[in-house]
C-alpha cells in the first residue's frame, strides 16, 4: 500500500489505485496526510475542503467523507499495514507507518543524498527521490490556500533538490548533464532566480558560454517585464562569471554544494565586475573587506554521539531552518528528548558547510552548576576565533560587538545549547548573513521568535521502531531481537524519550544475564519507573527538577496539581479545579507550562502530560482536596453535557450534600457540543470514575458514569457493561435506592441490546422495583420501557406492549414528556413486532407530536419515522412508507446515528434492491461493527 501527494491525490494497493471520489474527499485525505499520526481538528479540515464560508453541516459533510475513506481503507485491509483512521476528540487522525507515504520517502531520500560525501552516490538518492514525482503534488485536490500552500512547499523541496542534484552532477565535472537538468525546469519556472543562475554556471563551466550569456538577458528581461525589478546578487554573479570566461570557469566550483552559487561575496577576488544591469563596471571591494581567511580547525562541538538513531524528519526540519540569510534555528523539547544530541549530529554531519568555523556554548539554563556569564561565553568565542587575550574587551557589549563583526565575513556554524531565555542568546548572535545559528532550549522562546525571526524545530519523544533501535545500539542487536515484543515494550514504559531509554539500557549492560522482561515488569510499577531511570549522575527525575525549579510560581503551583487529574487530558476547567482557581489563571499557567515542554497542547483547550512527567507531577505536594475538586467538576460537566445531550424536566441525578461547587464548569450550546464533549472525554471519564472509586468516593463515582447516559444510549454497543456494574456496586454502598435502580435500568437495557436477555431481565425486574419504592415516578417509567424490551425478546410482546403503555400513562401523570415519547416509541415497535400497522402507526404518529419534531432528539426522531414507515408499508402505501424510511436514514447518516440509519436502511432494502441503498447500509454497518 501507497500513499501518494507526490502527483495525483491516491492510494495505491496491490488490486489498484482506490477510488477515492471527488475533490473534497482527496482533499481531506491530503490534509490528513501531509500530517500524519497527527491530530488534525476539524477546523483544519474545513480551512482544507473550503475557502469561501463553509456550508451549515460542512462538520457533517466531513463526517461523511471521513466514514468513506474509513470504509475503503477496510475493504483495501490497510490495517494489516498499520494504517487506521481514528477519531481523537474534535480531531482526525491517520495512524501509519510514514514510509508509506511518498513525501515522507522523498524528503528522507534527500536528506541522506545531502550527507553523501561521493558526489556519484548523492546523485543516485537524488534521482530516486526525484523519480517519485508523477506531477504536480496533490493533484485532484481541491486547490484551498491551506493545500495549496503545501503543495507550493513540496513544490519548494523538489526545485531545491533538481538545483542539488545538478550541483552533484558538476562536482563529478558532468556540467553537460547538470545543464541538462537544469534547463527543463529553469524553463518552467523562469522567474525563479537560484535556477537560472544554476543553469549559467553549467553552461559556463560546460564551454558553452553564449548560452549562458544568452539566457541572463532573457531572465533578465523577464524580471523586468513580468515584475519590474533587476536581477539579484546570484545571478548577477553568475553572469559576471560567464563574462570572466572559460579560464576562470571552475575557480568557483569548489564551494558549490548544490547548485546554490558563489558563497563568498561578489566571487570576483578583486577584479572589475560588469553591472547586471547595464554593464557598466564598478570598482571591485578592497582586500580588506573579502572573507578571512579562517583555520578549518576552529571547531568547538561536543563529540559526536554515540547510539544516535533515527531523527530523519527532524534532521530534514533542522536543514530546512538552516537555509537562507543568516538564520536562527530554536530548537526545542521536554527534558531528555535529545535535543543536544540531535543538533550536535547534525553538525557533525554538516561541518563542511561552514568553513569559517563550528563554535559551541553549554549555556546550562537547567543546570544546578549556573550559568555562564556572557562575558565569559563570548571570551571563548573571541579566543576560537584567533584574537589574543590581550584584545578582548572588558565589557559584554564591547565583546558582543567584536564578535558580530569577526563573524561578518564569515560562513560558521553557532550552536548555543540549553538557553533558559531568550535573553540569553541575543547577544550571542552572530553578524554574518552566511552565519546559521542554532539554539536548543526546554522553553519555545517566544521572545526570540518575535524578535530574531527563529525558526522553530520541535523535538518529540522517539517513535517505537527508533525507541527500540537506541536500545540495540547499548545491548547489542541479538539481546534486543531476542526479546523484541520486551523490547518494544520497554521503550513504551520509558515514553519513547531518549534519556529514559539510555538509563534504562545502562541498567541492562550493566546486568548481562538480566532479561529485558524482567526490567519491563519492574517498571510496570508506577511507583518506582521513576527511581528506576536513575543512574549515577543521568536521572529522568533530577532533569525534570531542574525544568520544574525554573518555573513561575503559579506554573509550578498548577503543575504540581496537575499529577493528582486521574485522566490523560486536561482542559482549563479541570485544571482550574485541580489548583483550586479560575479558568483563565489555570490557562495562563498551562501556558507557561506548555512553553517550558511539561505540557504538550492536544487541541484547543486541550493538554496532556508525558507519562514519565506525570509520574513526576504525581509525586509533589498538591494537597489531598485536588482530586475531590477535580471529580466534583466532572460531575458537573457530565451533569450539564446530559442536559444539553436529551433536554428534559429534571437532570438524571442531583449533586451530592457535599459537593464542591467549580468555579466555572463548561457550557454546551447544544447537543452537538455535549456529544462531542463525550466522545472526546470518554476515556478520561471512565479512569476518572476508577479513581473516584478506589478513593472510596461513591456518591461521585456512580454520578460520573451515569451522567455519560446520552453517549452510552448512542453508542450502546461499545462495552458499557464493566462499567455500569461499577457504577451499581458505587450505588448500593452509597445507599441510594433511586440510583441503584437508574443503573439497574440502563445496565439491563445494555444487556439487552448486547443479547444477555436472561441475564439482563434480572436487573430489570429489580429497577421499578426500587424505583417506585424510592418514590421516583420517571425512573419507574424508564426502567419498565427497558423491561419491556427484554420481554419482547424474549417472546411476549403483549406483556411488552403492557408495560409500555403503563410506562407511558406513568411519565405523562408527572408530566415528563421526553419518557412519555420514549414509551410510546417503543410500544409502536412492539405493535410493528405483532402485525398490527394501524396501531403501530397512530402510537408513533401520537409519539411524535407530543413535542415539535425540532424538539425531539435525534435519535427520537429516527426511531418514530422508521416506525412510522414500516407501519405505512405493513399498510400498503409504500411510497409514503418509502418518503419516512429515506428521511429517517438521512438524518441518522448526516449525525452519525449508525444503529438508526442500519434500521431505516435495513427497511427500505426489504422492499428494494437499489445497489446505492446497500452501499449506504455497508458503510452504516462496518462503521457500527468498528465499535464492537
Amino acid at each position: 500500500m501507497e500513499f501518494r501527494l507526490l502527483g495525483a491525490v491516491s492510494v495505491a494497493t496491490e488490486a489498484g489505485v482506490l477510488p477515492l471520489g471527488p475533490a473534497k474527499r482527496r482533499s481531506l485525505l491530503a490534509a490528513l496526510l501531509l500530517r500524519p499520526n497527527h491530530p488534525v481538528p476539524v477546523d483544519q479540515l474545513t480551512a482544507a475542503l473550503w475557502d469561501q464560508e463553509p456550508p451549515a453541516r460542512s462538520r457533517g459533510v466531513i463526517q461523511g467523507h471521513v466514514s468513506r475513506l474509513r470504509v475503503l481503507l477496510a475493504g483495501a485491509e490497510a490495517d494489516m499495514y498499520g494504517v487506521e483512521l481514528v477519531t481523537q476528540g474534535t480531531a482526525y487522525v491517520l495512524r501509519m507507518p510514514e514510509s508509506l507515504l511518498d513525501a515522507h520517502r522523498f524528503e528522507e531520500l534527500v536528506t541522506l543524498a545531502r550527507g553523501q560525501r561521493a558526489p556519484a552516490d548523492a546523485v543516485a538518492m537524488y534521482q530516486e527521490a526525484l523519480s517519485l514525482w508523477q506531477g504536480p503534488a496533490l493533484t485532484g485536490a481541491y486547490p484551498s490556500q491551506s493545500l495549496q500552500a503545501a503543495a507550493q512547499a513540496l513544490e519548494e523541496l523538489r526545485l531545491a533538490s533538481v538545483e542539488s542534484l545538478a550541483g552533484a552532477y558538476g562536482r563529478m565535472g558532468e556540467h553537460a548533464r547538470a545543464a541538462a537538468v537544469l534547463r527543463a525546469e529553469a524553463g518552467a519556472h523562469p522567474l525563479r532566480e537560484s535556477l537560472s543562475a544554476a543553469l549559467m554556471r553549467a553552461l559556463q563551466r560546460a564551454g558553452r558560454r553564449t548560452e549562458a550569456l544568452d539566457w541572463f538577458h532573457r531572465t533578465r528581461r523577464l524580471l523586468a517585464d513580468e515584475l519590474g525589478v533587476d536581477p539579484g546578487r546570484e545571478l548577477a554573479d553568475a553572469y559576471a562569471l560567464a563574462l570572466r570566461g572559460a579560464e576562470e570557469a571552475g575557480e568557483d566550483e569548489s564551494e558549490e554544494a548544490g547548485g546554490s552559487g558563489n558563497r563568498n561575496g561578489s566571487g570576483l577576488n578583486g577584479r572589475r565586475r560588469h553591472d547586471a544591469v547595464d554593464g557598466s563596471t564598478v570598482a571591485a571591494p578592497p582586500a580588506a573587506a573579502a572573507p578571512a581567511a579562517v583555520s578549518a580547525t576552529i571547531d568547538l562541538l561536543p563529540r559526536m554521539p554515540r547510539g544516535f538513531h533515527g531523527r530523519a524528519g527532524e534532521l530534514t526540519a533542522l536543514s530546512r531552518a538552516a537555509a537562507g540569510e543568516a538564520p536562527v534555528c530554536l530548537v526545542t523539547g521536554p527534558a531528555g528528548v535529545g535535543k543536544t544530541a540531535l543538533v550536535t549530529h547534525w553538525a557533525h554531519r554538516n561541518r563542511d558547510r561552514f568553513p569559517g568555523g563550528l563554535l559551541y556554548a553549554d549555556l546550562r539554563g537547567f543546570s544546578e552548576t549556573g550559568e555562564p556569564a556572557l562575558l565569559e561565553v563570548l571570551r571563548e568565542f573571541l579566543l576560537a576565533l584567533g584574537v589574543a587575550p590581550r584584545r578582548i574587551p572588558e565589557s559584554a557589549g564591547a565583546a558582543s560587538a567584536l564578535f558580530r563583526s569577526l563573524c561578518a565575513a564569515r560562513q560558521l556554524l553557532v550552536v548555543l545549547d540549553n538557553a533558559r531565555a531568550s535573553e540569553q542568546v541575543r547577544e550571542l548572535l552572530p553578524g554574518g548573513a552566511r552565519c546559521v545559528t542554532v539554539v536548543t532550549s526546554r522553553y519555545r522562546l517566544r521572545g526570540l521568535i518575535a524578535s530574531d525571526a527563529a525558526r522553530p524545530v520541535p523535538v518529540d519523544v522517539l517513535e517505537p521502531e527508533d525507541s527500540t533501535a537506541l536500545l540495540a545500539a547499548v545491548l547489542g542487536t541479538e539481546r534486543v531481537l531476542a526479546e523484541e515484543v520486551a523490547a518494544r515494550r520497554l521503550a513504551e514504559l520509558c515514553g519513547g524519550l531518549p534519556l529514559a531509554l539510555r538509563v534504562a539500557a545502562a541498567r541492562l549492560a550493566d546486568q548481562p544475564e538480566a532479561q529485558l522482561s524482567a526490567m519491563c515488569a519492574e517498571l510496570s510499577d508506577e511507583s518506582r519507573r521513576l527511581s528506576l531511570l536513575d543512574v549515577e549522575d543521568t536521572s529522568v527525575r533530577a532533569a525534570l527538577r531542574l525544568t520544574v525549579r525554573r518555573l513561575p510560581a503559579d506554573a509550578a503551583r498548577q503543575f504540581a496539581h496537575l499529577g493528582r487529574h486521574p485522566g490523560r487530558y486536561v482542559d482549563r476547567y479541570a485544571a482550574a479545579a485541580l489548583a483550586d482557581t479560575d479558568p483563565a489563571t489555570a490557562e495562563a499557567a498551562l501556558d507557561k507550562l506548555t512553553a517550558a515542554h511539561l505540557v504538550v497542547r492536544a487541541g484547543p483547550d486541550r493538554w496532556t502530560l508525558h507519562d514519565l512527567v506525570r509520574l513526576y507531577a504525581h509525586d509533589l505536594d498538591a494537597g489531598a482536596e485536588a482530586l475531590p475538586r477535580v471529580l466534583d467538576q466532572m460531575v458537573a460537566t457530565a451533569l450539564a453535557a446530559a442536559d444539553a445531550a436529551e433536554p428534559g424536566d429534571e437532570s438524571c441525578f442531583a449533586l451530592p450534600a457535599d459537593f464542591r461547587a467549580p468555579r466555572a464548569t463548561r457550557e454546551f450550546a447544544d447537543r452537538d457540543q455535549a456529544m462531542a464533549w463525550y466522545e472526546a472525554e470518554l476515556d478520561d471519564l471512565t479512569l476518572a470514575a476508577a479513581a473516584a472509586d478506589s478513593a472510596g468516593l461513591h456518591g461521585r463515582t456512580w454520578r460520573i458514569i451515569l451522567g455519560m447516559w446520552p453517549q452510552i444510549v448512542w453508542r450502546v454497543r461499545d462495552g458499557w457493561t464493566p462499567l455500569l456494574r461499577t457504577a451499581l456496586e458505587a450505588a448500593r454502598a452509597d445507599g441510594d435506592p433511586r440510583a441503584e435502580s437508574r443503573v439497574l435500568a440502563l445496565l439491563g437495557w445494555v444487556l439487552t441490546e448486547e443479547g444477555r436477555v436472561d441475564e439482563a431481565l434480572v436487573h430489570l425486574e429489580a429497577a421499578p422495583v426500587l424505583a417506585a419504592r424510592a418514590c421516583d415516578t420517571r425512573g419507574e417509567a424508564t426502567a419498565l420501557i427497558n423491561l419491556s424490551l427484554a420481554q419482547a425478546a424474549l417472546g411476549s410482546p403483549d406483556e411488552a406492549a403492557e408495560g409500555c403503555a403503563l410506562a407511558a400513562e406513568l411519565a405523562h401523570s408527572v408530566g415528563d414528556r421526553h419518557t412519555e415519547r420514549l414509551a410510546l416509541c417503543h410500544l409502536a415497535r412492539h405493535r410493528l413486532d405483532a402485525r398490527e400497522w394501524q396501531a403501530a402507526h397512530e402510537t408513533a404518529v401520537a409519539a411524535l407530536d407530543i413535542e415539535g419534531p425540532a424538539e425531539a432528539s435525534v435519535a427520537a426522531r429516527v426511531l418514530l419515522l422508521t416506525a412510522i414507515g414500516e407501519a405505512l408499508l405493513g399498510m400498503g402505501d409504500e411510497r409514503e412508507g418509502i418518503r419516512r424510511l429515506e428521511n429517517a436514514a438521512l438524518e441518522a447518516e448526516t449525525c452519525g446515528y449508525d444503529d438508526g440509519a442500519v434500521r431505516a436502511l435495513g427497511a427500505l432494502l426489504r422492499v428494494s434492491a437499489d445497489a446505492g441503498l446497500q452501499a449506504r447500509y455497508d458503510t452504516a454497518m462496518v462503521r457500527l461493527m468498528s465499535r464492537t
